[in-house]
């Protein structure tokens, strides 16, 4: 069985774990000042946020077409016509749906479609899980079931000292949004698990507050030195990501993830400043192999 993602819901790991695991990542698109750029083929998020901090132009993104789906479904059919094909969150994007209207076209493929109703770290550790069951010989029903159980355990949460990323995006309603900049307010953001869409969680007066206020909320859920699954990932601020991981650290036992970039297609819809941190209990993620 082969697995597609896309590069909103890739894990965060080395180019050799993605090789070991076998992974296809569609790549989404970002354009500035009129080009347009594959995630991950025709630019990193480095020579983004480089391009990003040199212009007053906005970002703008896209999801990969139906065709490049076809085409890379077509080329797995031809070995194996088993695929399963994980997403971020369809609340989000329409990324699942131009991957399910590919597979409409490739009727020689049968494509499982899931969607992980998050995005980044805490989608892609539901693709890594299926990866890493599929390489363990799982069948496919009981890599699903897998995946659904870690989507449950597992939540994100962000927050970033800039809104006009937001705001340009459409995530949050211009009005809103423009009230909160004037107030110099920092909002904290999750992502529900019913629709797959941004929640807003929480504002306060300072970024420092706002990464404080993100350990609160992830005690809100689990108790003060629970052991959890962490990974807290960034835009182009690792100064903050530093600063999250040690909050998070201090209060809850931890086993880490590296720290790691967010998609360069979220950072354009959050600016250079997003720090995140997905997490979950441990004990969800034993019976991954």
């Amino acid at each position: 069985m082969q697995i597609v993602t896309d590069s909103g819901a890739q894990p965060l790991l080395t180019a050799e774990e993605m090789a070991s695991l076998h992974i296809h990542v569609v790549p989404l698109n970002v354009t500035l000042e009129g080009e347009t750029y594959r995630e991950g083929v025709d630019i990193d998020a480095p020579t983004f946020y480089r391009l990003l901090a040199a212009t007053e132009t906005l970002p703008t993104t896209s999801q990969p077409s139906p065709g490049e789906f076809a085409s890379l479904y077509r080329q797995l059919a031809a070995t194996d016509p088993e695929i399963l094909s994980i997403h971020m969150s369809s609340g989000l994007s329409g990324t699942l749906s131009a991957a399910q209207a590919a597979a409409r076209q490739v009727p020689e493929a049968r494509v499982t479609h899931v969607d992980t109703h998050t995005l980044s770290a805490g989608a892609g550790w539901q693709v890594e899980a299926a990866a890493r069951a599929r390489n363990a010989g799982w069948p496919i029903k009981r890599i699903l079931d897998l995946v659904e159980r870690i989507g449950h355990a597992t939540d994100s949460l962000y927050t970033l000292a800039e809104l006009r990323y937001l705001i340009h995006g459409g995530r949050i309603s211009h009005m809103k949004g423009l009230i909160a900049s004037l107030l110099n307010l920092k909002p904290m953001i999750g992502v529900e698990k019913v629709g797959g869409t941004y929640q807003q969680r929480g504002q306060v007066r300072s970024f420092a507050k706002a990464l404080r206020g993100l350990v609160d909320l992830i005690s809100q859920q689990h108790a003060p030195g629970s052991l959890l699954r962490a990974q807290v990932l960034h835009a182009a601020n690792p100064e903050g990501a530093e600063e999250l991981r040690h909050l998070v650290d201090q209060r809850f036992d931890c086993t880490w993830l590296p720290v790691g970039p967010i998609s360069m297609v979220l950072g354009a819809h959050t600016g250079p400043t997003m720090v995140g941190v997905a997490y979950g209990p441990v004990s969800a993620y034993a019976e991954m192999p």
